[in-house]
């Protein structure tokens, strides 16, 4: 248990707490000393008036005041490695774990990733990591610390007075105890507060992501209540997790206290029985009112580190989804096939039994109605998913048991909303490789034709471009990412839907780029307006998530299918378009 609980509050990382740990419990141990002095000095001092024979011993009383300025001394050395200790390998650890935790996310399936809320896994990497600093940095090291204290001390004043040490700690397990059997309701309450936070977190980033949306149509203030009722469960939940839990803590507090009381009584009548010197009575008054503040701290510090503790559960739980395996390299022949190919997102089947044979070097379009498939067979090619049956080969063999890694080097792809990254121009078009020159960079430009309109921005390619490419145009956008594929310059190009939402300038600008793109690569393209790919090697027809057709577009024309049917509704529309202008 204790294992399970130091993996989870380090992330998987318990290594990180060794030396926090051994220059805590240096330090603690460090700070009992002053207060074996102090019993001594007592001692010394009150001997004379016990027994009025025996002379104030100077000589020895002077050698504990120095042994005292020794052991703040001593102190001081420790307490510097410790503190150190504690938050530089704090921060450091889970800086290091947040590294690790977004390395194995881009390696995890996209389907795993689309069934999680973006506040969740932003939350995972933010709060629950600095729930993990704070543990680390303050409750781990303190709590190992506290619990050696009461060992040694128990075991020294026992050579004073076994019957008052013994006393003194008689109330330490009820408190132990209370706290230990209240872990279910601690975690319980943890929980529904975590949730809470996520909850909360992930309203907020819907409604700033909506925010268009919610001017357009008047859901602010009070009238969009769904971040209000949000931040009002976060405040309920908190307030109802400091409530329950603090009667328990302070319930424990007051049990470990108790045993300074037991111990004056034990006391009392020990010296009334005449069975207890003066003295030692005395040095367990001064140790007793010292020695329960590591204590009490310890106690209250656990009910925080079990809740830091489900915040490394969460980590931990997150690090062990199996990401996407495969060892073997891809083959040097790039065509492409699907195999009776079934795949469905939450358990709604969107391809079922497609089969379609790609060549190397050809050029092949996927069409047909919205939600037919076309998006998701670029997105299994990718390796994004797997399919749930069938299989998707490349140069005859089977894409599960390459890596992915070694697989997307072979990939390149132009998505139809693109995503540029808050960085500079070059930066993100150097995305698609990362040891291009400025030169390389500059010719990718050309080629995607987006080279004169960087010019013309404030500082060319080092403006910086807003998150998500905000400060930019959709057709600017889509012909820097057509710049970041020509980069790359990989064997099988992913065309989705790349002309579809652009104006007719920027559709010949991009139209031409892309024909650039396109020559001696394997071509797939997701294509809605029929015109930019009736030029196609091949040309797939797909409706609700099955092929219905295939061949070139005047096969196609001749079959009078589905395609014909396309065709002709597009040309009538823009015949339509022409006229009204």
């Amino acid at each position: 248990m204790i294992m399970n609980m130091l993996r989870n509050i380090t992330a998987d990382n318990p290594r990180s707490l060794i030396k926090p740990v051994v220059y805590t419990t240096a330090a603690n141990l460090a700070a009992v000393i002053p207060f074996a002095l102090l019993v001594e000095a007592a001692r010394l001092i009150f001997d004379p008036f016990v027994h009025p024979g025996i002379p104030l011993d100077t000589a020895r009383l002077w050698w504990v005041c120095i042994g005292l300025a020794v052991s703040l001394l001593l102190l001081f050395i420790f307490e510097i490695p410790a503190y150190r200790a504690q938050y530089r390998d704090a921060y450091s650890a889970a800086a290091e774990g947040r590294s690790r935790l977004a390395e194995h996310l881009r390696k995890l399936p996209l389907g795993y990733l689309n069934k999680r809320d973006p506040g969740e896994l932003a939350h995972r990497m933010t709060g629950d990591f600095a729930m993990l600093e704070h543990g680390i940095s303050h409750l781990v090291p303190q709590l190992i610390g506290a619990a050696v204290m009461p060992v040694l001390a128990l075991i020294g004043l026992s050579f004073l007075d076994w019957r008052l040490a013994l006393s003194l700690f008689a109330a330490l397990p009820a408190a132990i105890g209370l706290v230990l059997l209240t872990s279910g309701i601690q975690r319980k309450l943890g929980s529904q507060h975590v949730r809470a936070k996520i909850e909360a977190s992930n309203r907020l980033q819907e409604y700033l992501n909506g925010i268009r949306v919610i001017k357009a149509y008047n859901l602010t203030g009070e009238r969009f209540v769904r971040l209000e009722r949000s931040f009002s469960e976060l405040m309920r939940q908190s307030i109802r997790l400091e409530g329950l839990l603090g009667p328990i803590v302070l319930s424990a507090m007051a049990c470990v206290r108790a045993g300074l009381t037991l111990m004056t009584m034990a006391g009392v009548h020990l010296l009334l029985g005449g069975s207890l010197e003066v003295t030692t009575f005395v040095a367990f008054l001064i140790i007793g009112t010292r020695i329960f503040d590591p204590l009490t701290t310890a106690l209250a510090g656990y009910a925080e580190l079990r809740y830091c503790e489900q915040a490394g559960e969460r980590i931990v739980q997150l690090l062990r989804e199996p990401v996407m395996q495969g060892e073997r390299q891809p083959p040097a022949d790039h065509d492409v096939e699907l195999k009776q190919v079934t795949f469905g997102y939450r358990d709604q089947p969107v391809l079922r039994d497609v089969s379609v044979s790609i060549p190397a070097g050809s050029f092949t379009a996927f069409v047909g109605p919205s939600g037919s498939g076309k998006s998701t067979i670029l997105r299994l090619i990718a390796r994004f998913y797997d399919p749930e049956k069938g299989v998707v080969t490349m140069g005859g063999e089977d894409l599960r048991a390459m890596d992915p890694e070694a697989l997307l080097h072979k990939v390149s792809m132009v998505f139809q909303d693109v995503y540029l990254f808050q960085d500079t121009i070059a930066a993100n078009i150097r995305f698609g490789r990362s040891s291009a020159t400025r030169e390389e960079i500059e010719e990718a430009a050309r080629l995607a034709c987006c080279h004169d309109f960087i010019l013309k921005l404030p500082n060319g390619y080092d403006t910086m471009v807003g998150e998500g490419g905000s400060t930019l145009s959709g057709g600017e956008k889509q012909r820097i990412s057509i710049a970041r594929a020509m980069l790359k310059n990989a064997p099988i190009l992913l065309l989705d839907e790349a002309t579809a939402s652009l104006d007719p300038g920027n559709e010949a600008e991009i139209q031409k780029a892309i024909d650039r793109l396109v020559r001696g690569r394997t071509v797939i393209v997701v294509a809605h307006r029929l015109k930019t790919v009736q030029h196609a090697d091949r040309i797939v027809v797909l409706d609700q998530g099955r092929v219905v057709e295939q061949g070139r577009h005047d096969e196609l024309l001749s079959a009078h299918g589905l395609y014909a049917r396309l065709w002709r509704r597009q040309h009538d529309a823009g015949e339509r378009r022409t006229k009204s202008v």
